[in-house]
């Protein structure tokens, strides 16, 4: 759905976007993660055709960038960090103006269609000025959807909105997935792109890594098994370090920590040993690193 070669962008002589190589695959929700500044959204800017890159090449949805920029706008739709909304004007009239830009056929069908998808209906001819800011979010998702995009491009859309707002747009951008659309989602949310993506890319100007979040886990950090034991000493980690699949073994707390290969195949050879070599074993459970200290390992790294 989205193919990039070498896509770069320069302001005056600031480098915001280096290199880019990236393949975004029909159906998956793609994390696109980096800090502030790091080139996102000029990425997202170029991709849906607001801005031509300085040099490089890339395909949306079949388009060609800088070749076929009218096919791309009309088969993308795209959220802004900040949404500019008609405030005067009712949530319907909004969404009206922007269908019939999109030369939506059945204008008032769709326009109703997704203000009560996303639980506006009842507030239709209010002032779209009158919103929180959640329901502005919502609405502004709304217009991205009304022309059926084949790729959503959401940049930051949870941002700034209560736990409850966020939850629920979270939801929507999963029923979205369901529905087999190509998202492509710009977020500091590190929980929330853990949650939603099919992979990851981390950025920084250029593109870090990309990956599912679990092979990213296991790839930094590796995979790492806690043993509870009912004592621990350290005769029974010089026990587990002689195993052949075992990389690394610390004693905390009572507990051991082992880094391996393929824990589900090698932790009964494991329990098996300890267990010869006088252990009491509570019970097993493997330490998760979560997405965030994946991200700010790469990105120091950088």
């Amino acid at each position: 759905m989205i193919h990039t070669e070498q896509i770069t962008k320069k302001f005056n002589e600031v480098l915001a976007v280096d290199r880019l190589d990236l393949d975004v695959r029909e159906g998956e929700v793609f994390g696109f993660l980096g800090p502030n500044g790091a080139g996102k959204t000029t990425t997202v800017r170029m991709l849906t055709s607001l801005i031509g890159p300085t040099s490089g090449t890339g395909v949306v949805n079949g388009f060609a960038l800088g070749k076929q920029d009218i096919g791309i706008r009309r088969t993308v739709g795209i959220l802004t960090e900040t949404p500019g909304m008609y405030d005067n004007l009712s949530a319907e009239y909004n969404l009206e103006i922007f269908a019939r830009l999109y030369e939506v056929k059945d204008v008032k069908g769709q326009v109703e269609k997704y203000l009560r998808m996303l639980g506006l209906w009842d507030r239709r001819f209010d002032p779209a000025g009158t919103f929180s800011k959640g329901m502005k979010q919502k609405l502004a998702i709304a217009r991205a959807l009304l022309h059926e995009p084949r790729i959503l491009f959401l940049d930051e859309p949870t941002a700034g909105l209560d736990p409850e707002a966020s939850h629920l747009v979270r939801d929507f951008v999963a029923e979205l997935r369901k529905e087999g659309r190509t998202i492509f989602l710009c977020t500091h949310n590190l929980d929330e792109a853990d949650r939603l993506c099919d992979r990851v890319g981390v950025f920084k100007t250029r593109l870090l890594v990309v990956d599912t979040p679990a092979n990213l886990r296991t790839s930094v950090f590796g995979r790492r098994v806690v043993f509870h034991l009912r004592s621990a000493d350290e005769k029974l980690a010089e026990t587990v370090r002689g195993l052949p699949f075992v990389h690394e073994v610390k004693l905390v707390e009572g507990k051991l920590l082992v880094n391996l290969d393929d824990p589900e195949k090698h932790n009964p050879d494991l329990i098996r040993a300890l267990v010869s070599a006088g252990a009491d074993v509570q019970f097993v459970g493997e330490l998760r690193h979560s997405l965030e200290e994946v991200y700010l390992q790469l990105v120091k790294g950088a």
